[in-house]
């Protein structure tokens, strides 16, 4: 039998309210997404005059990055899983809709478990990446010193 860590509600709401911050700060209307470690919703948020595309492909990004323990971008980079050459070639195509490979999807990693995900849609790559990792800095600093939260871009486990 093993314990777990469980994301709740009042976390993500503080992961998205420093996402939409650093959203404003880089000048970029996003879509922020908390997923758990099973994928499903916790809280989802389109600022006023984000994109209508921004949710799935958010959902898809936290989705991707909670199933797959790894921060969305990392499949394409070279030599990365999805490239042409890589194990994973076509893994997107396996689950229409719901896996991402492209910037934007990040994992909750905490205290080395995977608790969930953050997928961010609206910006460019590192824009989207800066909204990403200052939702899990607000994680971080939510859950104090008693717990720790990995808060780069590139995340894999």
């Amino acid at each position: 039998m093993k314990s777990v860590l469980r994301l709740e509600l009042e976390e993500a709401k503080a992961m998205i309210e420093a996402a939409k911050k650093a959203a404003e700060n880089v000048g970029v209307l996003e879509t922020i997404c908390i997923v758990d470690d099973g994928g499903c919703i916790i809280a989802l948020e389109r600022m006023n005059g984000a994109r209508i595309t921004g949710p799935e492909i958010a959902i898809a990004k936290a989705f991707t990055a909670s199933g797959h323990k790894r921060s969305t971008h990392l499949f394409n980079q070279p030599g990365g899983p999805a490239t042409t050459t890589g194990e994973a070639f076509g893994i997107h195509v396996m689950m229409p809709g719901k896996f991402a490979i492209f910037v934007g999807g990040f994992p909750i990693v905490v205290n080395g478990e995977v608790v969930g995900g953050v997928g961010v849609s609206g910006g460019n790559g590192e824009q989207d990446t800066v909204v990403g990792t200052a939702a899990l800095k607000a994680l971080q600093e939510y859950l104090g010193d008693a717990y720790e939260v990995m808060t780069q871009a590139d995340i894999k486990k």
